[in-house]
């Protein structure tokens, strides 16, 4: 079995809302207006709810009220909105994951403080529409959730092995299935054609030297999810992973150095709190 393999077909398979299928047809065609997709994404009241929640969110911190979906295409973009649609779409679609197979609290904490945090060190890297790592960031470790729901036995066996070697999830992975989590997200983005920037950023998070033409977007995401688990063992998070340690290569890359992290992670708290909050249902308990 192949990433591919894993992701084909998927998203019929866990029946993401049929308004997600519409929209990724709909962004294949370049004429395809604001007004349009918002007329489209509107008809599903509950996702449109809770996207006008999060860009009307503190987080995002837009200075008057976001009304309409067609709006929020205009002042976050279109790629940018379709990310948020996936993942807002995800939080329901794998809600019935098994705990013992996947946490799904700590993973939607741990993805929605990456993101947080991805923005953050965008901002500080000077990058143009940071917004847009907010969703990588939140997207990164997507692959985990398409692992755990089609090969759930597999997930437990990993699981397991990562809590007894205290080993790298992603090697263990790669040892039990032939690939890991970043590749089976990489996949899954590719085949929702999201922006290659995006793709390469979840791809290459965990070896972000290998991302040759995305390698800013890559380094930033590889950054936020190391200072993630960071903050992560600080809190005494009951997790059974490790936490990488970031790439010396990447610095240069990024044109700051390792005082960024201190920076970064003094602003994350708040803005965690404001976007968990929109992010993650009330039946989820956090």
């Amino acid at each position: 079995m192949t990433p591919q393999d894993l992701v084909t077909g998927v998203i019929r398979l866990v029946s993401l809302p049929e308004v997600c299928l519409r929209v990724n047809e709909m962004m294949e065609d370049p004429s395809t207006s604001a007004k349009e997709l918002g007329q489209v994404i509107s008809r599903d009241t509950g996702l449109t709810a809770r996207l006008l929640k999060i860009v009307n969110s503190s987080f995002y911190g837009f200075p008057s009220k976001i009304e309409t979906v067609s709006r929020a295409v205009t002042v976050i973009g279109l790629r940018e909105l379709r990310g948020l649609v996936l993942a807002a779409s995800a939080v329901e679609t794998f809600s019935k994951i098994p705990t013992e197979v996947l946490n799904r609290v700590h993973f939607w904490r741990h993805s929605v403080y990456c993101g947080v945090v991805a923005q953050l060190v965008a901002e500080e890297c000077k990058v143009l529409h940071s917004e847009r790592l907010f969703v990588a960031g939140l997207l990164h470790d997507i692959g985990k959730l398409i692992i755990a729901h089609r090969l759930p036995e597999q997930m437990k066996i990993i699981k397991q092995r990562v809590a007894d070697e205290q080993r790298f999830d992603y090697e263990i992975e790669q040892q039990e299935l032939g690939f890991d989590h970043a590749d089976v997200g990489g996949a899954l983005l590719r085949e929702w054609k999201m922006p290659p920037t995006l793709c390469d950023a979840v791809y290459f998070h965990h070896h972000p030297s290998d991302a040759t033409e995305s390698l800013m977007d890559a380094a930033m995401i590889h950054l936020a999810n190391s200072i993630t688990g960071v903050a992560e063992e600080g809190l005494d998070v009951d997790m059974d992973i490790m936490i990488q340690p970031v790439d010396e290569r990447i610095w240069d890359v990024l044109s700051v150095d390792a005082s960024v992290i201190e920076t970064v992670s003094k602003k994350a708290g708040p803005l965690f709190s404001d976007a968990l909050e929109v992010i993650l249902p009330r039946a989820y308990p956090v």
